[in-house]
């Protein structure tokens, strides 16, 4: 028992001042980033500094998690791999940047709300979500690439930050799937989706 609620407080401990920080204002685009850009760095820390990317990735994390079976590595691997196609969207410019932002925000509601439902999509459903965010996810990273001193390790860095946030994701919805008969992980689940609520309306009134 004791065990168990030590998991449970060490994982919202560890999320929920990620959570805060979501709510400040003005980070809802806290990964358009001005200035010179280097290379793996820069890139690495780019997902880190946007929180409504972080809360997105950590959401597919936790999602796979709590879904179990091949969603535990097929979300996570697939977001990564779709993202490189929407970064390179991005450094060719094919998409208008200000609906994405709104898209960004959405996937966090949504990813957020199908964790707080504990909805076991079909694999093709799952992927396919997970693939149009992702695109939205990669296209501004893609902006920025071509600012970078290296452009080639600054797309390294952002995919391999990707690809430890949604390790630390699956972490947390693997402590806390089997508590609560998996409450405390659907109200994680909410707690992400209001942060995309909040993340929208910070778009919204500009």
């Amino acid at each position: 028992m004791f065990r168990s609620l030590y998991k449970a407080s060490l994982s919202v401990a560890i999320l929920s001042p990620m959570l805060l920080f979501g709510l400040f204002p003005g980070s809802a685009q806290a990964h358009v980033m001005d200035g010179p850009l280097a290379g793996f760095g820069s890139g690495f820390g780019h997902p880190l500094a946007g929180f409504d990317h972080l809360m997105a990735m950590l959401a597919v994390g936790i999602w796979g998690a709590q879904m179990g079976g091949r969603s535990v590595w097929t979300l996570p691997t697939t977001f990564p791999l779709i993202m490189c196609i929407g970064g390179l969207m991005g450094m060719v410019g094919l998409l208008p940047a200000q609906p994405l932002e709104y898209g960004i925000s959405l996937s966090v509601i949504v990813l957020g709300a199908a964790i707080a439902a504990a909805w076991k999509a079909r694999e093709w459903a799952a992927l396919l979500l997970i693939s149009a965010f992702a695109l939205m996810h990669g296209y501004p990273h893609g902006v920025l690439a071509p600012r970078a001193n290296d452009p080639t390790a600054f797309i390294v860095g952002f995919v391999v930050a990707t690809g430890l946030i949604h390790v630390v994701g699956i972490g947390i919805g693997a402590i806390l799937k089997p508590l609560w008969k998996g409450r405390l992980v659907q109200l994680l689940g909410l707690a992400i989706a209001l942060s995309g609520l909040w993340f929208l309306y910070r778009l919204a009134i500009g």
